[in-house]
């Protein structure tokens, strides 16, 4: 018996990375999961990873910046699992560079991905939750909010603090609903991530000595089963919350 047995969970960017490593973990814990993205091949991998695990999972195709179709999205898979008790809004694609820099399409493209993405799937997910008797929400956010120097961080940064304010609003509101709401500032080997330190080995060997635990997380094992613990019954009573999740490296205050 898992502790997620019976649940629901939709996972946004669940293609690869942070979002598949998250899907293991819920299905490792027994949770039916509803892997959202862009490209249909990494959904499948995904998806057949979780079944691996024993767990049912799905793919549904959705770019999160056409904010339009996310409510049609979610119905679909109420539909075809029964109801949804856990969402987690992981999928993000923004811009990088300063401030002078950068366009204002490129600076609302990670808004788009981001706190509006989430909004929208938010709500769409609430009735579901609320008939279920409650439900969990954990939304990404990052490190780079409370960087000491967020240079080419800007756009990043700004779209992932709305994301943290809007998770807040939620928790208020919605607790209610018995429908909790908390971020999470993750930093974990994803493909990108690893890439870098492959190519990079010297830059990224002092990278990690800026990591009082020694290294970087692991996609399924640090980040994926903290989010099991958020959206479990041990956590109850925790929402609002901004957990850093980053080996002790960003001081959130």
């Amino acid at each position: 018996m898992g502790s997620l047995d019976g649940k629901v969970a939709i996972v946004t960017g669940a293609g690869q990375g942070v979002g598949q490593g998250i899907a293991l973990a819920l299905a490792s814990e027994g949770a039916s999961v509803a892997v959202v993205g862009r490209t249909m091949a990494k959904l499948e991998t995904t998806c057949g990873l979780v079944r691996e695990r024993g767990a049912t999972a799905e793919p549904f195709l959705c770019d999160v910046g056409v904010t339009d179709t996310v409510p049609s999205v979610v119905d679909e898979v109420a539909a075809r699992f029964g109801g949804v008790d856990i969402l987690v809004n992981n999928a993000y694609s923004g811009s990088y560079g300063t401030l002078l820099s950068m366009s204002d399409a490129a600076f609302q493209k990670g808004f788009r991905s981001g706190p509006f993405a989430a909004f929208a799937f938010m709500k769409a997910c609430h009735p579901h939750m609320k008939r279920r008797g409650g439900g969990s929400i954990v939304n990404l956010v990052t490190s780079a909010m409370v960087r000491w120097d967020p240079t080419t961080y800007g756009a990043y940064a700004a779209a992932k603090q709305a994301l943290r304010s809007l998770t807040r609003t939620a928790a208020a509101e919605w607790g209610p609903d018995g429908i909790r709401a908390n971020s999470i500032a993750p930093h974990a080997l994803s493909p990108g991530l690893k890439w870098w330190t492959e190519t990079n080995p010297e830059e990224a060997e002092e990278f990690r000595r800026t990591i009082p635990l020694g290294y970087i997380g692991d996609c399924e094992q640090d980040i994926g089963r903290a989010v099991v613990a958020l959206v479990g019954p041990d956590l109850r009573y925790l929402t609002g919350a901004t957990v850093p999740l980053d080996g002790g490296q960003a001081f959130f205050g």
